[in-house]
């Protein structure tokens, strides 16, 4: 809701806290304990090297970062699994590295040529989760995610395969990425008729630009008990600081670059409503999703050791109902469908 009759906001309605560094919640309805933020590791492999990635892992876990989110077609090499491998590679380190990680991993994407290397079918699901582990260098995956919707294989042929693979050991949940609301209640609903226990999180893209997941995706995980795991919580760079970035002579993607002639007016009044309380834009975009219904953990895919530490301070930022209204206004987002839409 936007403010009226020019009411501000005052510095008390950006808080830090003093709190401990990490807190943990459960993932939806389950009782899996996971960090607050998700560390992404698809910059692992063409974006951060490996040795650079291993002491990202390293910090996260440090900091108490226990969720890691990957996905086997990760590292921009097609059947390869790159960034999968640089993360088998550091659970073979031990020191409990394995132990203390609760990795999730993700199938949909061609990782071949022929007809079944990809999607969601029995036998792509059996196959992928066996390289996934193989690549991954463990017997077991904790949250096995379809990337996408597949339109083509019922849920009854995805629950299947699913309950196998928990039967056998090799995954302890399922989880979702990129479905619509009514994709979700499909799954759950197929879930509940096999008896199975469905779907305990969805990964989806949030972030104040982009809100669409509030019109019917974040209902849907309300009433189905998951934890919403938002992927590109600052829109690709342009809500960490993109003017001032520019300003400084730093260059910046097309992507970006064009999403902020889109939207130059708000990222304006936004990078200015940050810098009126002393707050770094990432860390306030960062901590607006952890403020919102059913959000568990963004996802944070830091190329440096710097973006990473940046990233905990939106842990400390404790939002009031002012702050709240300031950015709604600026980032205007929907109310629960059909109410959005309709009367």
């Amino acid at each position: 809701m936007p403010l009226r009759n020019g009411v501000g906001l005052d510095r008390s309605a950006l808080q830090v806290s003093t709190l401990k560094p990490m807190d943990y919640a459960n993932l939806g309805r389950s009782g899996l304990s996971v960090s607050r933020l998700c560390l992404g590791t698809m910059n692992f492999g063409p974006e951060t090297s490996e040795e650079d990635s291993h002491a990202i892992m390293d910090r996260a876990l440090e900091v108490g970062i226990n969720f890691f989110d990957t996905a086997n077609v990760y590292g921009r090499q097609k059947g390869e699994g790159i960034t999968e491998q640089i993360i088998g590679r550091w659970f073979a380190k031990g020191g409990g590295r394995r132990e203390k990680t609760v990795i999730a991993t993700k199938l949909y994407g061609s990782m071949g040529d022929w007809p079944n290397d990809n999607l969601l079918s029995a036998l792509n699901i059996r196959r992928a989760c066996d390289a996934s582990l193989k690549r991954l260098q463990t017997d077991y995956i904790d949250i096995y995610q379809a990337h996408h919707i597949d339109r083509n294989t019922p849920f009854e042929e995805f629950w299947e395969a699913m309950d196998v693979l928990r039967q056998q050991g090799k995954i302890v949940y399922v989880g979702s990425s990129n479905f619509a609301g009514w994709h979700i209640a499909q799954a759950q609903e197929a879930a509940r008729r096999r008896g199975s226990f469905g779907l305990v999180s969805e990964q989806s893209h949030y972030n104040l630009i982009v809100r669409a997941a509030e019109l019917e995706v974040v209902p849907a995980c309300e009433h189905y008990g998951l934890g919403l795991i938002p992927w590109s919580p600052l829109a690709g760079g342009v809500l960490g600081g993109i003017l001032r970035k520019i300003d400084k002579g730093r260059s910046a993607s097309g992507f970006a670059l064009e999403q902020l002639e889109k939207h130059r007016d708000k990222i304006e009044r936004y990078e200015k409503f940050c810098d009126e309380f002393g707050q770094d834009t990432a860390d306030v975009s960062l901590a607006w999703l952890l403020h919102q219904p059913a959000v568990t953990a963004p996802i944070i895919g830091p190329r440096t050791m710097a973006q990473l530490d940046g990233a905990l301070k939106a842990l400390e930022i404790k939002l009031d109902d002012k702050a709240l209204m300031r950015i709604n206004e600026i980032f205007p987002g929907y109310q629960t469908a059909p109410e959005s839409y309709a009367w």
